[in-house]
């Protein structure tokens, strides 16, 4: 693999996982605002993008401190994914002189997935990692969108740096997911993020499309009950936290799953038959995740404003590197439990690929997020493809031995993460 160690340099910006704060001496009950809409700011003096710490501090220096609370996507502080909350708190704290205090919770201590938006609203958590694919009644929008991502590059590196930018930008494109956000009167600060590609991880083995008849599947959405379905199993919905429990007892056969959660909760002890799609039929819901917050956001000084809307760059880049690391650590792991990562039956992979146009034909039809999904899709694939061999990124082996042809901090994402942030986000920066 070539790894990427262009010099770059230095800009403070930070996690995907953004947050924000109240004004004065209180501690915030939420981040929300009109950063989605682009250009929504709050009171104050803001500061030029790209402005020396020295500027920043300028501004800031009569504000006065804060606290936030901010729920991080991983389990615990161990956890491969922790690094994105921890990039985050570092960021925060670093860029406003100390200014704002990030306390960060683990493990959805605060609220479930199923909580998030309320908690946010009554002032429980601040920010939050959330995943509105759970909620398809309530996203319709980011359900469509993330519907429409089947037959995304699937590698366990390109792939995923090409998927997330793709995904990244659509949805910064799409006025109907915006809104579903400003409805609920929270800030998408990311309002989608790809959190890995989708495998099959089941307790037996075989993915023939006699293997798939009569087994309980656990899925992550609504696109993933269809595809189920038309393999011949049987779908179950569950969030993913109560996945181990339930293959170890037999009440699912197997799970649609990325590999960094499946890592993080041990799912590979229990289920170590794991498969992948081809790349032109990948599983669709790759987008299952979004950085929120509440409404405290319109509340805040510009200039912490625009702190928190500048961080998605550094932000970016750490999610990616969080999943390509989890992909890794996932591979790793299923190896020493006696599993192998292979390639789905070929009939099956036909079916999904099948599925995905039956799919995607559905959100064209519905106009959920308007027309030409398909082509606006293919047009964000090639595009940060473009992006990625311009700067020089490349797989460096297959899927079952990514463990060893990939090592942690060997690859710098934050060239092609400044460039999606520049190219998607920059025009929606509080002003």
């Amino acid at each position: 693999m070539t790894a990427v160690r262009q010099t770059h340099p230095t800009r403070q910006r930070a996690l995907c996982v953004l947050s924000a704060a109240a004004a004065v001496s209180l501690t915030v009950s939420g981040c929300a605002g009109s950063a989605g809409e682009g250009g929504g700011g709050g009171e104050g003096e803001g500061f030029a993008y790209g402005a020396s710490q020295e500027e920043v501090d300028a501004v800031l220096a009569d504000l006065e401190p804060v606290e936030i609370t901010y729920q991080a996507g991983a389990q615990s502080p161990s956890s491969v994914s922790a690094q994105s909350a921890d990039a985050f708190k570092e960021y925060v704290e670093e860029r406003s002189g100390g200014k704002i205090t990030v306390d960060v919770v683990w493990g959805q201590a605060i609220a479930g997935y199923a909580e998030i938006d309320d908690a946010l609203a009554d002032g429980r958590i601040d920010v939050s990692y959330s995943l509105p694919i759970y909620k398809p009644a309530e996203y319709p929008a980011f359900d469509a969108l993330a519907t429409a991502n089947g037959g995304m590059p699937n590698s366990l590196l390109l792939g995923e740096m090409i998927g997330n930018a793709a995904v990244v930008d659509l949805a910064w494109g799409s006025e109907e997911l915006l809104a579903e956000y400003e409805e609920k009167g929270l800030t998408p600060l990311t309002p989608m993020v790809s959190t890995g590609t989708y495998h099959s991880i089941c307790t037996d083995p075989g993915t023939t499309p006699e293997d798939w008849k009569g087994r309980q599947i656990r899925v992550a959405s609504v696109a993933h009950q269809t595809q189920v379905q038309n393999l011949g199993g049987s779908p179950v919905s569950m969030e993913y936290v109560e996945v181990f429990e339930a293959l170890q007892r037999g009440t699912v056969d197997c799970t649609f799953a990325q590999l960094l959660p499946s890592e993080e909760s041990g799912l590979f002890e229990v289920a170590k038959n794991v498969t992948h799609t081809s790349a032109e039929n990948s599983l669709s819901g790759r987008s299952a995740g979004a950085n929120v917050a509440g409404s405290g956001f319109q509340k805040l000084p510009l200039a912490y404003q625009q702190i928190i809307f500048d961080s998605s760059a550094q932000g970016l880049a750490a999610s990616t590197k969080v999943i390509v690391d989890g992909n890794a650590a996932a591979v790793k792991m299923l190896n020493e439990n006696g599993g192998e990562l292979m390639e789905m039956d070929p009939a099956s992979d036909a079916q999904i690929g099948e599925t995905n146009a039956e799919l995607l034909a559905g959100v064209e039809e519905s106009g959920v997020i308007g027309s030409g999904v398909g082509e606006r899709v293919a047009e964000a694939v090639a595009r940060w493809t473009e992006v990625a061999e311009e700067l020089g990124y490349e797989d460096g082996g297959g899927f079952a031995d990514v463990d060893e042809w990939y090592t942690p901090g060997e690859v710098d994402f934050q060239p092609f993460a400044d460039r999606l942030y520049e190219e998607t986000m920059l025009d929606h920066r509080p002003s």
